[in-house]
């Protein structure tokens, strides 16, 4: 691991001053101290506005046990055990963290650390195998946060719409919150109805005004198959669920809309909350 300690002098925190700061460590491995009067809040902050909500892998000296190689243990690596408090988000390919960490001296300094991060590449499902795709897609963005909507009241959506929704996508909400895969695929917090008359209710969208939608046919909302309606009005039908059809297109090079040409390794963007 390249480890490159660094003291700087004080500075005024900006987006830009912490892009300039990312960019010195470098796309793998590194690390740095900084200043000593730096407001970590404020550092907290803006990488938060960039990357969302973080995870707490350090608090008070004492790291979560939870925390293995698929949930930013490698920012933890030059620290060994004198980190103080570490905050830790999963982005791209790379994870960026933040916080203190005791010195040789046994001072405790505010740090930023980056480290490489491996994101586990799809695996061939045989055509009657069971697959937890919720499971399988939190293992494909790194996703290490707690739920972050486990108390919506899906009673009281389903009976506004008028209908009960799938199951997988209500755990995509329960679990991802507000936000966008690889920051470009938009997750709906409820259906939106505008192609209701079409036969269509619209969980996702992109920037390319491509709506994602399920075709809602029957009692079982379960086997609503999704189907895109692209920008030009062409409806596009997939043989396969919500979960599993947001995978394929994160990591399937192949698939007719995949994200995986634009991206090696895959992640969930939070929007935090404005105001």
């Amino acid at each position: 691991m390249s480890v490159r300690p660094a003291l700087l002098s004080a500075m005024e925190l900006t987006q830009a001053n912490v892009d300039d700061l990312l960019a010195r460590l470098g796309p793998v491995n590194g690390w740095m101290y900084l200043p000593g009067d730096v407001d970590l809040q404020e550092l907290t902050e803006l990488l938060g506005d960039r990357y969302g909500a973080p995870r707490a892998l350090v608090l008070d000296g004492v790291t979560d046990p939870t925390v293995d190689e698929s949930r930013g243990a490698a920012l933890l690596v030059p620290f060994e055990d004198r980190a103080v408090t570490v905050r830790a988000w999963a982005y791209g390919d790379r994870w960026v963290g933040t916080g203190t960490a005791r010195d040789a001296e046994g001072i405790v300094r505010p740090v930023l650390v980056v480290a490489r991060r491996e994101v586990p590449g799809p695996s061939a499902v045989a055509p009657d195998e069971d697959v937890d795709w919720m499971e399988r897609l939190t293992r494909i963005t790194g996703w290490t946060q707690p739920a972050q909507r486990p108390d919506v009241d899906w009673a009281e959506v389903e009976s506004r719409l008028g209908t009960a929704l799938p199951s997988d996508y209500k755990r995509m909400v329960e679990t991802f919150g507000k936000g966008a895969f690889d920051g470009f695929l938009h997750l709906n917090q409820e259906p939106w109805t505008d192609l209701r008359e079409d036969g269509l209710l619209i969980w996702a969208s992109t920037e390319h005004e491509n709506l994602y939608c399920w075709r809602a046919d029957g009692d079982d909302p379960d086997r609503w198959p999704v189907g895109i309606r692209s920008f030009d009005g062409e409806d596009v039908p997939f043989d396969c669920q919500t979960a599993e059809f947001v995978c394929r297109i994160l990591t399937d090079p192949h698939h007719p809309f995949t994200m995986a040409r634009f991206f090696d390794t895959h992640w969930f963007m939070n929007y935090r909350e404005s105001g």
